[in-house]
């Protein structure tokens, strides 16, 4: 009835790949075996894990039977008419990251290693899966999180002396002075568009705020969804509609807003439009930055929010200026 085990993982495979979690000593039977003869086989015998059967018709997978179905199906039912015939499986190469997913999405706690051809190769226990949803969670929490390379960098971040925190964030605030005075700069450009409406310099302030709103939630964002085992490549295009999808809302809202409670249709239009593109490219910024920080060698844990509210903070009046000064060229003075 039981398949002698075979060796599960090759040089040639990869680190973090399913096979090289997997384990071929977990038991084997058949879909014409008694659910009395597996359990009767089960004694006596050494398994790395003995919380699955494996439910095999030669070395083709069939299915799977977990121990609890087991010991509570009749002795005399066959395993075939007990076991789960459309189990999860992954192919030997797939990231352990991915099978894990795959795993908690089917509400499974092992998963089976299937080739190609259907042959059975493993079996990857709940502990390894364990292991590798909190492996995975760590470092998408130090990645996108702190956005750090490993959890270590992480831990010596947050124990590191009061003159090394001081050290490490201060040059990024100096960014942050210099972004100030380039605004204020910025601002002084448009002077006369100012001078012939005052109310214009109203909505700076709103349309700064709500890009970076839209920023810090697509951080977070990504943040709890790696944590569940959602990868980053998933969700880049999302996040950027989601951003165009929420830079029309708040465009909307404002113009309307706008309009009621100024009476000035022009001016609406001109907020309206700024916010949209605005609110739009925020979620962009809030992804791309951390990862270019990161390429570079530079620690983002302490530059990726300073330099991203600056950056966020520059485009936002640059377009909002720009744009209310295209809508409001032909209004009367």
């Amino acid at each position: 009835m039981s398949l002698p085990a075979s060796p599960v993982a090759t040089t040639s495979q990869l680190y973090e790949s399913a096979l090289s979690l997997a384990t071929a000593r977990v038991p084997r039977v058949s879909p014409d075996d008694t659910v009395d003869a597996a359990r009767q086989a089960l004694h006596g015998q050494d398994h790395d894990s003995l919380s699955h059967l494996v439910v095999l018709d030669g070395e083709r997978f069939v299915g799977i039977l977990t121990i609890e179905g087991l010991m509570s199906a009749a002795g005399d039912s066959l395993i075939g008419q007990v076991m789960d015939a459309d189990p999860p499986r992954v192919a030997p190469g797939i990231d352990q990251e991915v099978a894990a997913w795959q795993a908690v999405r089917h509400q499974e706690a092992a998963l089976a290693v299937v080739d190609a051809g259907g042959r059975f190769l493993g079996m990857i226990p709940p502990h390894r899966l364990l292991a590798v949803v909190l492996q995975e969670h760590d470092e998408d929490m130090a990645r996108v999180g702190g956005f750090l390379k490993s959890t270590d960098q992480a831990r010596q971040s947050g124990e590191e002396p009061v003159w090394m925190r001081f050290r490490h964030r201060v040059p990024w605030l100096l960014v942050g002075i210099a972004g100030a005075m380039l605004a204020a700069d910025i601002v002084s450009w448009f002077e006369h568009q100012l001078s012939a409406l005052v109310m214009i310099a109203f909505f700076v302030p709103g349309v700064v705020y709500l890009a970076d709103a839209v920023g810090t939630q697509t951080e977070t964002v990504v943040v709890r969804a790696l944590s569940v085992g959602v990868p980053l490549r998933r969700m880049v295009w999302r996040e950027v509609l989601t951003g165009l999808a929420i830079g029309i809302a708040v465009a909307l809202l404002s113009w309307l807003l706008v309009s009621w409670r100024w009476s000035d249709p022009r001016l609406a239009l001109g907020v309206g439009v700024a916010l949209f593109f605005a609110c739009a490219i925020a979620s962009a910024v809030a992804m791309l930055l951390p990862w270019v920080l990161s390429r570079r060698g530079l620690d983002p844990a302490f530059g990726a929010g300073p330099l991203a509210t600056v950056i966020q903070d520059l485009l936002s009046i640059v377009i909002y200026f720009l744009v209310v000064t295209v809508v409001m060229a032909g209004a009367p003075s």
